[in-house]
């Protein structure tokens, strides 16, 4: 077998084989094909596509090229997590606390961000002490104890997705469905939980901006699932805007300790719902929409979601008080506020650029290696469809630095859309697919 036929083969439309598919991605992690051909490959497939049955096969040897997690020793059904990515996107940290509160086991691998915010692992660190260096057997019996764990990925889980994607940034083959597809769910797979509820957003702040995208996308990765034995949902999940109020690490993790204490944002505890109701069902502590729904949200009446993140805070090294005391968490010597010019109301806001402004300030980062500021940060005071008047304030800018506060004040305003009459409201769940 050879690789120039394989591209040859790809270029002309064909499909390829689960073998070639395999030979392809085993010789490319251990060097033995080089950059040069499968970015050939790579833009063949962007210009023909693949078929289901090719990005099946993709999906499968990219899992299958590293180790592939062993959850049996955790006892009742698995359910993770995925968000494909937004601005202000905290649900991970009311969500898995609400559903290992229903005992529920949350087995969850994350990593950190890259671009405008963190990710859950940065906003975890807002608390003094907290570490995802779990060894395989403290991440279990965390699990097994409390319901409970969240590590970083490793090296040894897809690396044939690291390698994969960083050659995709480079060649401009990052937006081909199959390829997002098969990147997303093989770490997935090699995660090794028995159900896994997608988040899948769209809009102006998600990776697909246009709807159409990301239920194909949704489609594409709930079929991959089934056809490797897992349980699976997609939420197909707004971001035009940006999701709750706070953007920053340090603001978010305050935010969803509020959302904690049954003061989450409307829009925020939508999203939660929608996605904890999927877990829920799969996890089968449910046999309907509406009864999952009512046993989340007394996990938040009763406080057992609360109680459950400050315990799982303190099992992975953390200071437990901080989620008590939320005010003891990472805060920025600078605050600011975005006052209004005009009247009217909240036409829109531009999510990226807010996810931008608080990459400005520091609250991301630009390589994997860039320093993090987890203060920083912006909080939205009036959303989509809100009355505003000339003088209030729009939104706050945290910053440690006056220069990176003024330059993100000016991506804030230019961010909002101030119309004459107030928008139609937008649905936060465009769909669910099984």
């Amino acid at each position: 077998m050879r690789m120039y036929d394989i591209i040859q083969k790809k270029k002309k439309g064909n499909a390829l084989t689960g073998d070639e598919i395999r030979f392809m991605t085993e010789g490319y992690v251990k060097g033995e094909i080089p950059d040069y051909q499968m970015s050939a490959l790579l833009m063949a497939v962007c210009f023909q596509g693949m078929t289901k049955e090719e990005t099946l096969a993709l999906t499968l040897a990219m899992r299958d090229s590293g180790e592939v997690l062993d959850l049996s020793g955790i006892q009742g059904i698995k359910v993770d997590k995925h968000s494909t990515g937004g601005v202000g996107d905290k649900t991970s940290l009311v969500l898995a606390p609400m559903t290992a509160a229903l005992g529920i086991p949350v087995a969850k691998m994350s990593g950190r961000g890259l671009g405008h915010t963190g990710g859950t692992i940065d906003k975890l660190e807002c608390f003094p002490g907290f570490s995802t260096a779990l060894t395989r057997e403290q991440f279990c019996r965390n699990v097994n104890r409390m319901n409970m764990a969240i590590m970083g990925q490793t090296a040894d889980l897809a690396p044939a997705d690291k390698k994969l994607y960083a050659l995709r940034d480079v060649t401009a083959t990052v937006d081909q469905l199959s390829l997002i597809a098969a990147s997303i769910m093989s770490k997935k797979l090699a995660a090794g939980a028995d159900a896994v509820v997608l988040d899948v957003k769209t809009g102006n702040g998600a990776f697909m901006k246009e709807e159409k995208d990301a239920f194909a996308l949704a489609e594409e990765m709930v079929e991959i699932g089934k056809s490797a034995g897992k349980k699976m949902s997609a939420v197909i999940t707004d971001m035009d805007q940006p999701l709750g109020n706070a953007v920053g690490n340090s603001l978010e993790v305050k935010e969803a300790i509020l959302a904690l204490n049954g003061l989450g944002p409307k829009d925020l505890m939508e999203v939660v719902y929608a996605l904890g109701a999927e877990m829920v069902l799969a996890a089968g502590k449910a046999d309907t929409k509406e009864g999952a729904e009512e046993l989340l949200k007394q996990t938040i009446q009763k406080k057992t979601a609360l109680d459950k993140l400050a315990e799982f805070v303190e099992a992975q090294g953390g200071e437990r008080r901080y989620v008590y005391q939320p005010e003891l968490l990472p805060a920025a010597g600078i605050q600011m506020q975005v006052i209004n010019t005009e009247t009217g109301y909240v036409g829109g806001i531009q999510a990226e650029e807010i996810g931008l402004a608080s990459l400005i300030l520091g609250g991301g980062r630009v390589t994997k290696d860039s320093p993090i500021d987890l203060s920083v940060g912006i909080l939205l005071h009036k959303k989509r469809g809100r009355a505003v008047q000339p003088g209030e304030a729009l939104a706050t800018v945290y910053a440690n630095d006056m220069e990176k506060a003024k330059e993100a004040y000016g991506k804030i305003v230019r961010a909002y859309s101030i119309l004459p009459e107030a928008p139609e409201e937008l649905p936060m769940i465009k769909g669910i697919l099984h």
